[in-house]
């Protein structure tokens, strides 16, 4: 410590050495250090440390910690310290100092009080051995003294062993979260619950310190690993930039494969700002978008050393240079008022507007305890004015929330509806956001995230691990999405339009579709004008949707802008193009980003029309297929025929280079049952598989092993049709 701290006893600036008369039992080395002693003038240490070993024993017993205070060396150059001062934690008072800059460091919180209990040792040395003698105590306190079960979770006594400290660096590479690792530890210990040596902090601190080993080499490095890759990606993207003392204040980066996505799925982004690096206290800022089947793609990733309009425009700027000047149509961002004043300047043909998942999470703390019981109806209420479609219902429900709840001058209230242009639904149905808004894609944009938190290490290693999370999301996404065009598409309507769809989109998007086409039969049209139809469900009496069609223009458009805003057609406009015999959905609302296509390079409907021609070839396919089962199981030798040409045919089919676009098979079904086999069940050796309705099923023999011919003729006079079994394209 210093010595301007001040310690408010004067005689700590005497020079006691020498004046304290020692009895002959005094002059006895202390080298115990049990607690029952307590410190006296004239008790001897062989060594500084044994001397605060013993004093810090003492104070535990009592109650308090101590610290290092004040040093000095006094008799001539060169002989090191020969006094030192031990203190309680809670003696002098603190002080600000400046920092570097200049600036005085912000007012933190104190524990000291003044507290005037010390031990102060000299050296001596007699017949050339050197010694520590105690020549000053005092064990008075001007604060309450800690009792044993509070007093070793003073920061001095929550020490963490070098085992400990192994074991938690292993755990911490496992992945394992901070709490996790305190309850493993407690265990092996065997000791009770929050009774470890060390608390949650203390653990979050040493992890701290295992990263934040050297932030300015660390620096060095993370722009030499951006350098290395893009020495072997030209089409790797980087930019950084250096302060006035030469340290890194910003860098963003983005990959190959990221650029190319956001050709592609660019239209609409979210660019979370809410997590930072602890170990580098920096700000981390990731692009995220959706790509066509729904998944989560990756833009670009950027760290700030502040937090203002400066950073946020510089970061805006960068990923603008990376991606060719291309803004976004539409950006979702959280509640940063630096981060919109930013956007407003660099991106001002860009509609932006706040995540609500943020929001929301914030009401807790601002609406719990001012409206108690009343809290969950509140929320309710919100969520309801959330999804509203039309401006004029929001502000008119808007005021009777406010009213019922006594919420006229709550500051949050004011702010909120302030801001409602930025997230209320009604107001932003006009901008297409991809889905990107609801819960669901919530979800997986924050799972996404979470693994970029968990990848925090030095920062050379960060981007290498961005990169594996990258290149590991983009494998898991292929996966995903070969296994959707695995799976048959289920028809629920037997509408062509429905046909159409499936067709062409993706089975994300046409699930969308199907759900809104599914649902359209429950509304009414109504033609109130040439080309005007009023559509609403059939147990209201009044309102609904206005939908304007225009069939020489191709054009279509509904008062609820569920196409604008998602790209997905709404019921509204599916039921008047049902009901006014129109049986395929007009090119321009088959958006490109939904369809089952890589790239804008890729004709959409030439992929459609090549589908439909298909179409009938799969229905050929369908037909055989049932054919070879029906003739296959009359005996046990067709069977095995059967399976082998079979097997053969599948293996010379899978030899075969796939096609570049989606290959879609698509069945219909009974409107209210799935197309797909869904129920199988075994019973007497006999595998019954239940097609549509559950009345009707086919029964076959079992193909587990091998029967005597006269078990095969029982099952196949055991098997019966009671309905159609043949299943057909539509």
């Amino acid at each position: 410590m210093s010595e301007g701290t001040s310690l408010g006893m004067e005689d700590l600036s005497q020079d006691d050495i020498g004046t304290i008369e020692e009895t002959a039992e005094d002059t006895i080395l202390s080298r115990q250090t049990s607690v029952n002693l307590v410190p006296f003038v004239g008790q001897r240490f062989v060594s500084q440390e044994a001397a605060y070993e013993f004093y810090c024993s003492f104070a535990k017993q009592c109650g308090f910690s101590i610290r290092r205070h004040r040093t000095r060396g006094k008799d001539g150059v060169g002989r090191g310290v020969t006094r030192r001062d031990f203190t309680c934690h809670r003696g002098g008072y603190p002080q600000m100092k400046p920092s570097e800059d200049g600036k005085m460091q912000r007012n933190r919180k104190s524990s000291r009080c003044g507290c005037q209990a010390y031990m102060r040792i000299v050296k001596r040395a007699d017949f050339d051995v050197p010694e520590w003698r105690v020549t000053g105590f005092s064990n008075i306190h001007n604060h309450e003294l800690l009792k044993s079960n509070e007093v070793r979770l003073l920061p001095a006594y929550c020490s963490i062993s070098t085992d400990d400290k192994s074991r938690i660096c292993m755990f911490a590479k496992a992945g394992m979260s901070v709490r996790q690792m305190l309850r493993l530890m407690e265990l092996e210990k065997g000791v009770k619950l929050g009774c470890l040596p060390f608390t949650e902090i203390d653990v979050r601190n040493l992890l701290q310190s295992f990263r934040n080993v050297d932030r300015d080499n660390d620096a060095i490095d993370l722009i030499a690993m951006c350098k290395k890759m893009k020495d072997e990606n030209p089409n790797f993207k980087y930019e950084f930039k250096i302060d006035g003392h030469n340290r890194l204040e910003h860098i963003a980066w983005s990959y190959a494969s990221s650029v190319q996505l956001y050709e592609a799925f660019g239209d609409t982004t979210v660019f979370d700002t809410t997590h930072r690096l602890d170990a580098y206290d920096m700000l981390l800022g990731i692009w995220l978008g959706v790509d066509n089947h729904g998944m989560t793609c990756f833009f670009g990733c950027v760290l700030l050393r502040d937090e203002n309009i400066q950073s946020f425009s510089w970061a805006l700027k960068t990923f603008l240079g990376f991606m060719k000047g291309k803004a976004p149509q539409t950006m979702l961002t959280d509640h940063n008022m630096w981060l919109k004043e930013a956007i407003a300047v660099d991106m001002p043909q860009s509609k932006h507007a706040f995540c609500i998942w943020h929001i929301v999470a914030k009401f807790s703390d601002w609406f719990s305890v001012l409206l108690g019981s009343r809290y969950d109806d509140w929320k309710a209420d919100f969520h309801r004015l959330f999804n509203l479609d039309f401006v004029e219902d929001f502000e008119e429900r808007w005021r009777e929330m406010v009213n019922e709840f006594g919420l006229h001058t709550n500051k949050h209230v004011i702010s909120l509806y302030a801001l409602r242009n930025f997230w209320a639904l009604a107001y932003l149905r006009h901008y297409f956001f991809a889905e990107m808004m609801s819960t669901s894609q919530a979800e997986s944009i924050n799972a996404f995230i979470q693994r970029f938190l968990s990848a925090q290490s030095q920062l050379d290693h960060f981007v290498e691990q961005v990169a594996d999370i990258v290149d590991y999301n983009d494998r898991v996404g292929a996966k995903q999405k070969m296994q959707r065009k695995m799976q048959r598409v289920c028809l629920k309507t037997g509408s062509p339009i429905e046909s159409h769809a499936a067709s062409v989109l993706t089975p994300y998007a046409f699930g969308k579709l199907q759900e809104e086409l599914v649902l359209a039969p429950q509304y009414a049209s109504l033609l109130v004008d040439e080309g005007c139809f009023q559509v609403r469900h059939h147990t209201e009496e009044d309102g609904g949707c206005k939908v304007v069609w225009i069939p020489c223009q191709g054009h279509i458009s509904c008062s609820c802008y569920q196409f604008e805003f998602s790209g997905i057609l709404c019921r509204h406009v599916l039921r008047v193009l049902s009901t006014n015999n129109c049986f395929h959905i007009p090119d321009q609302y088959l958006p490109t980003r939904w369809c089952g296509v890589s790239s804008s390079s890729t004709n959409t409907f030439e992929t459609a029309t090549t589908m439909k021609d298909n179409s009938e070839k799969i229905h050929l396919l369908e037909s055989l297929a049932s054919t070879l089962v029906t003739e296959s199981v009359e005996t046990e030798d067709r069977l095995d025929a059967a399976c082998e040409q079979i097997g053969m045919a599948l293996s010379r089919i899978k030899d075969l280079p796939r096609t570049t676009h989606n290959a879609i098979d698509i069945v219909y079904n009974c409107p209210s049952e799935s197309l797909i086999l869904q129920d199988v069940e075994e019973a007497d050796g006999i595998i019954r598989f239940t097609v549509g309705n559950s009345h009707e099923s086919v029964t076959l023999g079992k193909l587990k092993e091998r029967r005597p011919r006269d078990i095969v003729e029982i099952s196949r006079k055991r098997r019966h049709c009671s309905g159609p079994c043949c299943l057909s394209v539509q």
